[in-house]
């Protein structure tokens, strides 16, 4: 089956690159080219039971390798697409699931936000009747891998550029070839304007002074801002208040906490001829101190309190107490007579 690869591929290509050049990511769209195309029909080549779901599960991961990054927007909301009607059209029974590793599955759930905070309703529907099918098999790797297959040159895939996601304009049209580049034009310039004036006019200055060491670090700063903020986002997905809020608002509450501790309570009318006093919170942590320390006495300290209280002082008279009792208990009993099996005028036979 894998001799069918590069033939997919390049319809899947087809399909993609007629979308992107129909600049939209609506799902009519899409499936207008789809039925044009009959994009269906990619199934019915294969009748047998088993060689339908080997090559539903081809076709499905080669689909699946245009949704993820490096990929335009555009390209990975048709891959979507494309994968939903794959999907939905295989001939397979049971139908072949999505397979998707867990290492990507970060980007699919980046890609559904960007989707929604961007208004692309229908790609988020797409998206979540996949999830509420049960269409995606999250695996550790996209392919199945095998130990007897043959291992694989090493040669890198080749990636249409066109559907690529282009890297970040300041950093690609800045460089130092750029910066070097600028830095002579300013040079000579600066030299041709003193052979030609005497004294320096400053309104002949038509480049800023220090103009390279400026404009590299403000595409630095660009990119430590774009960083900071990918983190933010991938911290902060908008569900709850961000830190900064709960820091400003635990900051808040500890102010008013102090300010409230700090003001003396105002006592009521009836007892506002007495003078407030205000006990130092040196004072106040040694009696709280010294009031933790106490513990209450044990039941044998109190029992010995309570007999010394009554006048029994003595341990001896106490021990006679106990003793008393326990007689006092063994005499209580009552004597039960025992039976006699011996009559009184029997005699031993022997």
């Amino acid at each position: 089956m894998e001799h069918f690869r590069e033939v997919v591929k390049t319809d899947i290509e087809t399909l993609l690159g007629r979308l992107q050049a129909a600049e939209s990511v609506r799902y009519e769209q899409f499936l207008e080219i789809w039925k044009d195309m009959d994009f269906s029909t990619v199934f019915f080549g294969k009748q047998e039971p088993r060689e339908k779901r080997i090559f539903a599960r081809l076709v499905l991961s080669v689909a699946c390798q245009y949704f993820f990054p490096p990929f335009t927007f555009q390209i990975r909301v048709g891959a979507l697409y494309l994968l939903y009607g794959l999907y939905n059209t295989q001939l397979a029974t049971p139908r072949e699931k999505i397979r998707i590793a867990l290492k990507d599955w970060k980007d699919a759930m980046q890609f559904e936000r960007d989707a929604m905070n961007s208004q692309h309703y229908d790609v988020t529907y797409i998206f979540r009747k996949l999830l509420s099918e049960k269409a995606f098999h999250f695996t550790a790797m996209p392919n199945l891998l095998c130990s007897r297959e043959k291992k694989k040159d090493g040669k890198r895939k080749d990636v249409c550029e066109e559907f690529v996601d282009p890297p970040s304009r300041p950093q690609q049209l800045v460089n130092t070839d750029l910066l070097e580049e600028i830095t002579n034009i300013h040079t000579h310039y600066e030299g041709l304007k003193k052979a030609v004036f005497t004294e320096p006019d400053p309104n002949m200055d038509l480049i800023q002074q220090n103009l390279v060491p400026k404009l590299s670090s403000s595409i630095i700063t660009f990119s430590t801002w774009q960083k900071h903020r990918a983190q933010f986002e991938e911290q902060d997905p908008g569900e709850g208040p961000s830190n900064q809020e709960s820091s400003s608002r635990a900051q808040l509450l500890a102010s008013i906490k102090s300010k409230s501790y700090g003001q003396v309570v105002e006592a009521s009318k009836s007892r506002r001829h007495r003078q407030t006093e205000l006990i130092p919170a040196a004072g106040a942590e040694l009696e709280h101190n010294v009031s933790s320390k106490k513990k209450s006495s044990s039941l044998k300290a109190r029992t010995h309190l309570r007999f010394k209280a009554q006048g029994n002082d003595s341990e001896e008279t106490t021990r006679m107490w106990c003793l008393s009792s326990v007689k006092e208990k063994k005499a209580s009993r009552k004597l039960v007579k025992r039976f006699n099996w011996k009559p009184e005028g029997s005699s031993d036979p022997t």
